[in-house]
């Protein structure tokens, strides 16, 4: 005999097991409505994303117009250097450092008589070859000054203001490491006999590792040695810091440099190197070079070696160098270039009157003239915007 109390109880529990389940079930199903909704909708942020950077990456430009300009003097006596987006200007008087709008961010008078300058990011160097006082700048301000106790042959500058000095004795050449405010951090003593002569030294940006290019006669031959060392923790157990170095037989190597921390080239008579390691940097990549060199330029990833172009149409070639050791560009050229600059994705070559730049693949993003002649071109973070110095005049343009 069936209960019917029991059972109309037990129905309206199924019952309401039921609609429980249908609620979850829906809130189930809204929430993975919501989820693919959202993935729609960042594909098609992504798509259009992408289509705008192509765009951008492809796009070609006609024209520059000035969109600012002040009036300066340029004396005729000054060396121009870009700094890090302001103007640095030099001379055997003194050196300052402008804004794109022509203002003075700070002057510092000294008397040289062959003023030498080395920059890295937003910090400079500027010493007397011969002389025996560096002057450590930001874009800021100075840092403060070092006082040698040899005459200063070579020196390069860290972004943290640490500087590498190349000081010459009566029977050694000593390489000192300096703060910004002149404390001895670290030196050591090279003679010709046991490690040659220092060609050229540089530094990393961090101000850890320091590379120097050596010329010595080992038998009778003439080699070069580029050699590594680390003043952080990891070089301390090392007789002179001393952690890498590679030899090179019948070469010369007259440029190193850092591209970043752990990046760094050399460039000799017949090749070019590349290392890599923060702490012991060792030999990546190396390029033998069938033709003379004409001109070196790089920036924080790539570097250009300029040769004459065996083509008839034009003059130039500058090949492009990947970090990596790769060659990732040819560049076939006319013009009479007064520099070329590496910029984030930008190579940028021009002269007085006329500027061609491209991209890292190699295509032509601008081909025209300047409105008046030009000394120096420097690149804003805007990638259209650039700070073009006149003899007269500073003016702000812009690629359309």
């Amino acid at each position: 005999m069936v209960n019917v109390r029991d059972y109309l109880k037990k129905r309206k529990e199924r019952k309401e097991e039921r609609g429980r389940i249908s609620y979850r079930e829906k809130i189930k199903s809204h929430k993975f409505t919501i989820f693919y909704r959202m993935i729609l909708v960042i594909l098609l942020l992504a798509a259009v994303g992408t289509v705008l950077y192509i765009q951008w990456k492809n796009k070609v430009y006609t024209e520059n117009s000035v969109i600012f300009s002040t009036e300066v003097r340029i004396t005729q006596d000054s060396t121009l250097v870009p700094f890090s987006g302001y103007l640095l200007t030099y001379s055997k008087d003194g050196a300052g450092c402008m804004d794109i709008r022509g203002n003075a961010v700070w002057n510092q008078t000294f008397e040289m008589q062959n003023p030498i300058v080395d920059v890295c990011k937003n910090v400079a160097a500027i010493g007397d070859y011969n002389g025996r006082t560096i002057y450590v700048m930001n874009t800021s301000g100075v840092m403060g000054s070092i006082t040698t106790s040899r005459p200063v042959r070579d020196f390069c500058v860290a972004s943290n203001g640490v500087v590498a000095a190349v000081l010459d004795d009566t029977d050694a050449t000593w390489i000192y490491l300096y703060d910004s405010q002149g404390k001895e951090l670290v030196y050591f003593r090279t003679t010709m006999k046991d490690s040659g002569y220092p060609v050229n030294v540089s530094i990393s940006p961090n101000g850890e590792i320091v590379c120097v290019s050596y010329l010595f006669v080992d038998s009778g031959q003439m080699k070069s040695s580029v050699a590594f060392y680390n003043f952080g923790p990891v070089g301390k157990n090392n007789v002179n810091n001393y952690v890498s170095g590679y030899d090179y037989l019948n070469s010369v190597v007259p440029l190193t440099g850092f591209l970043d921390d752990r990046s760094v080239f050399a460039v000799s008579d017949d090749r070019v190197m590349f290392f890599s390691g923060a702490q012991k940097p060792i030999s990546i990549a190396e390029k033998l070079l069938a033709e003379n060199v004409q001109g070196v330029y790089y920036g924080d990833e790539y570097v250009g070696l300029i040769f004459n172009s065996t083509q008839s149409s034009n003059r130039f070639r500058l090949d492009v160098y990947h970090k990596s050791g790769d060659l990732r560009q040819s560049i076939e050229f006319d013009i009479d270039f007064r520099d070329i600059l590496f910029h984030d994705d930008q190579i940028i070559i021009y002269n007085e009157s006329e500027c061609r730049i491209y991209n890292s693949s190699g295509a032509e993003k601008y081909n025209g003239n300047f409105s008046k002649t030009t000394l120096l071109l420097i690149p804003q973070s805007s990638a259209r915007r650039y700070m073009v110095v006149t003899p007269d005049s500073i003016d702000t343009i812009e690629l359309k």
